[in-house]
């Protein structure tokens, strides 16, 4: 065992929070030049960062096994501790965590630094003050130095997530327990930064930033923040008091929990730990623990693990006995056989390895080849497979590893897609090939590789942290939670041009109009909070909102009444209001949308009496004589009888089929029926109307208040300006009636078009004129043969069987009353499917169309006389 100092050596031991590793970069500064071994490469990373800030990069050296940046004039080296160059000449040489020299796994290689690594004027270990006494029995000469924690660390008791404090550290033991807490931490409180060892630097150090920054209130990580990493932490939790070793599944020591609560509390900044979840069962700290964790007092460390650090190599064999070799002294204990010793022996029983081992270098290159770490993980016996692979590449040729194998296993590395743990992978693959690129006499061109490794870990370490984020950072939900308790006025709202709503940056939905809707990217638990937030943060821009449209001109405003939606207004293209039935079919009930319910009483009140004004205002311009039908329905000075068919009219908006009114007309004597025309009314053979209802705008109202009124859906309604339409399906028949359109077979009719065709068909017939489907009113119109027949049978017409020159000659005389499956009501509860024929005299149905020849018609006298 190789053992000696050169210089004076000083212990600095403590807790954590001490300033320890401050002091030792500080010192090591203060020489011409240094080096420190850390136990984790972020931690290496992160001093190496600081050192470089201070003394320029080009005299700052890092050194880890998948990282070197060496300047040719570098004096400062900060290395993990397996990468120390032990034999090197530095003024000063520090030694970070040396208690992990009882970590069964590394504990070798940190004894080995201890015992080994001497700088020329000044060596510094630093660690827990659990190590004291065998330091001070391995290391005779070393100066004993206990440094107080600057700040108190204190018991917080079990916390539930949902109530831990911000800045926490939750602590896990298992990438899925690390997974899970920071999922639910996303959920309950916007979501969380994650550390991991197995993380590259760059990823590291961009989660840590996000937790630095204020970004999130927690960060989720293993036990890899207690070995020395700088955070602003206040409260530590636990989530488990039990990890897997590698062996078996134990509690944690004591010292190790200190270790890890103690990253709580910064410099003069209390801090406190806790478990999570309750105060019982497994993840639950004793009182003992509790005392000796807030009072600093842990177990003293009797035994540090060794193992040979110099070991011979004349041969394989003699290799393996000097690593199996037993420690002399009673503060050491044999270590635990490593990965690199037990692929030494696996490859020692291969015959190739055996032959191709041929004295002391090449002894030495197949001891460094199995000293690949194992960084995905696998087990000795299918590491070893991989370092056999190396190691023939190395043992054979030049001596080197192919640059186009090694190219291909770069590239089959090289994707960006995938979850979390494929990322994950991947990179610790790629920390394999970092790793041998970074050995200059295993590769070509190393620079070369060293260079294409690196950019693919930054790929990769990049994609991870944006995986990470997406899936345990929910940015918008942290920034609501942080400005919960602030006043809503003060909160930094946003509505953009096309509606988006942002608070602080983050997009929670949409503002159209006044109805905000959820981001629909939005999980469904977090819907309540975004609208919760909205309906907080919104009412000042709702009530401005609601000043312009009390504010608006009439042209701003619209009825919707698209097929297939309830019919309302809109006001600027957004849903305003909805139209429900009322005390009559003029006056609707005026219902606001939801959006506008965030208003006050008083603001709604105004709106309404404004969306008011409008529908009144377009009842007069549209359904002027459906108003004036209702006032003379209600006008004394009307007679009863003229009131009653003014009544029913307007009831249904203003047409209705003759049939529903031919008693109430049988009534009225000639100065009444005066009356009815006077205002406008169209007394027709087939159906009474007013004119001026027919017109698309007026239609478009009939049919929306028709709709309001049986709180339906509105119809369809046919292009404005068509007098022949098909008649389509049910629906689209149904809004043709309340458009003014009456059936005839396959094809619907406006009814003043029906009414003018009955009355020249009359004329025609009064003149002893023939009147077929062929004359040209009837095909410029469009009208089909059997629709024409229906037509004229509808309207009173009977054929007459007469001779006629080169065929059969169909004369109408008479009018014929429809049986009632036949009749077509005008009113909206009370339409009748259209007619298909009218019977002959014999009761039988007449065909649908008429037989070859030409049809001629033959009218009554006093058809004209029953039009009123």
């Amino acid at each position: 065992m190789a053992q000696f100092a050169r210089s004076p050596v000083t212990a600095v031991l403590g807790p954590t929070n001490t300033g320890k590793t401050h002091l030792a970069v500080e010192r090591m500064c203060g020489h011409s030049s240094g080096m420190m071994g850390f136990p984790l490469r972020l931690l290496a990373r992160e001093v190496y960062d600081r050192v470089v800030a201070i003394k320029g990069a080009n005299q700052v050296a890092l050194i880890t096994g998948e990282e070197k940046i060496v300047p040719p004039g570098a004096l400062y080296y900060l290395c993990t501790a397996e990468s120390m160059p032990v034999d090197g000449d530095y003024a000063f040489v520090g030694l970070d965590e040396a208690q992990l020299g009882s970590d069964p796994e590394r504990g070798h290689v940190f004894t080995d630094r201890l015992l080994r690594a001497r700088g020329r004027e000044e060596t510094m270990i630093l660690g827990s003050a659990s190590i004291g006494r065998v330091v001070k029995a391995l290391v005779p000469e070393a100066e004993i130095i206990s440094r107080p924690r600057f700040s108190t660390l204190s018991y917080a008791g079990a916390k539930k997530l949902s109530r831990l404090p911000k800045r926490s550290a939750v602590v896990a033991f298992s990438a899925e327990e690390v997974y899970a807490v920071a999922e639910m931490l996303r959920r309950f409180r916007g979501g969380a930064a994650v550390v991991m060892g197995a993380l590259s630097p760059r990823t590291r150090n961009a989660q840590v930033q996000m937790f630095l920054n204020g970004e999130v209130d927690y960060l989720v990580a293993t036990d890899a923040i207690g070995m020395g990493l700088n955070l602003d932490v206040a409260h530590v939790a636990f989530a488990s008091l039990r990890k897997f070793d590698g062996r078996r599944t134990r509690r944690l020591t004591v010292s190790e929990m200190a270790q890890i609560a103690g990253r709580a509390g910064r410099h003069h900044k209390d801090g406190t730990f806790g478990s999570l979840g309750h105060e019982d069962g497994d993840a639950a700290f004793t009182p003992e623990e509790i005392e000796a964790i807030e009072a600093h007092r842990f177990p003293p460390v009797d035994q540090l693990f060794w193992r040979e650090g110099q070991p011979r190599m004349d041969s394989v064999n003699r290799l393996i006995l000097e690593l199996e070799t037993r420690p002399d002294l009673d503060q050491l204990r044999a270590a635990p056989e490593a990965i690199d010793l037990a692929v030494l022996k696996r490859l020692a029983d291969d015959p190739l390895v055996v032959d191709r081992v041929k004295g002391k270098k090449q002894v030495e290159r197949l001891w460094a080849a199995c000293g690949l770490p194992d960084f995905q993980k696998v087990g000795a016996e299918h590491h070893a497979r991989t370092v056999s692979r190396i190691w023939r590449f190395l043992s054979e040729g030049m001596g080197h590893i192919p640059r186009d194998w090694f190219a291909q296993q770069l590239a089959r590395l090289d994707s960006v897609q995938g979850d979390i743990d494929t990322l994950s992978a991947r990179i610790a693959a790629a920390r394999t090939w970092s790793y041998i690129a970074h050995r200059a006499d295993w590769l070509a061109h190393p620079a070369e590789m060293a260079e294409r490794t690196r950019a693919l870990e930054e790929r990769l370490s990049d994609a991870l942290h944006t995986a990470l984020t997406q899936r345990f950072v929910d940015r918008r939900t942290a920034v609501l939670l942080r400005d919960m308790g602030q006043d809503a006025s003060n909160l930094p709202v946003e509505v953009e041009q096309d509606g988006t709503v942002c608070v602080d940056g983050e997009t929670i939905g949409r503002l159209d109009g006044f109805r905000f809707s959820v981001d629909p990217a939005t999980r469904h638990q977090d819907r309540k909070m975004l609208l919760a937030a909205a309906e907080r943060r919104l009412g000042r821009i709702l009530r401005v909102k609601a000043d312009e449209l009390l504010g608006a001109p009439d042209t701003d405003f619209a009825l919707m009444d698209e097929a297939g939606q309830a019919p309302g207004i809109s006001w600027q293209g957004n849903a305003v209001a909805a139209l429900l039935p009322g005390p009559s079919l003029l006056t609707p009930e005026i219902r606001l949308d939801r959006g506008l319910l965030a208003l006050g009483q008083d603001v709604q009140k105004q709106v309404i009496g404004r969306l008011a004004t409008w529908v009144e205002a377009q009842k007069e311009k549209h359904l002027l004589p459906l108003t004036k039908m209702v006032a003379s329905s209600a006008d004394p000075e009307v007679p009863a009888v003229v009131r009653a068919v003014f009544a029913q009219l307007a009831d249904a908006g203003g047409v209705i089929a003759r049939t529903e009114l031919d008693s109430a007309l049988g009534h009225l004597d000639k100065d009444q029926r005066h009356l009815l025309r006077r205002a406008g009314i169209d007394i027709g053979v087939l159906d009474i109307y007013h004119p001026g209802l027919l017109k698309p705008g007026a239609a478009r109202w009939r049919a929306a208040l028709l709709a309001a009124r049986i709180a339906k859906p509105c119809l369809p309604l046919p292009q404005a300006g068509l007098t022949l339409i098909p008649a389509g399906e049910k629906p689209e028949q149904m809004g043709a009636r309340i458009a003014g359109f009456r059936g005839f077979g396959d094809q619907m009719l406006r009814i003043d078009m029906a009414e003018r065709m009955a009355r020249t068909a009359h004329e025609a017939i009064a003149k002893g004129e023939s009147f077929t489907a062929q004359s040209p009113q009837i095909v410029s119109l469009g009208l089909n043969e059997a629709a024409f027949l229906q037509l004229m049978r509808l309207a009173g017409f009977r054929p007459v069987e007469t001779p006629a020159e080169g065929g059969v000659n169909w004369a109408f005389r008479g009018r014929q009353k429809p049986r009632p499956d036949q009749q077509q009501s005008r009113g909206p509860a009370r339409r009748g499917a259209p007619s298909r024929g009218a019977p002959s005299r014999s009761g039988a149905a007449a065909p649908a169309v008429a037989p070859a020849g030409n049809h001629a018609f033959a009218g009554l006298a006093e058809l004209l006389g029953r039009n009123g």
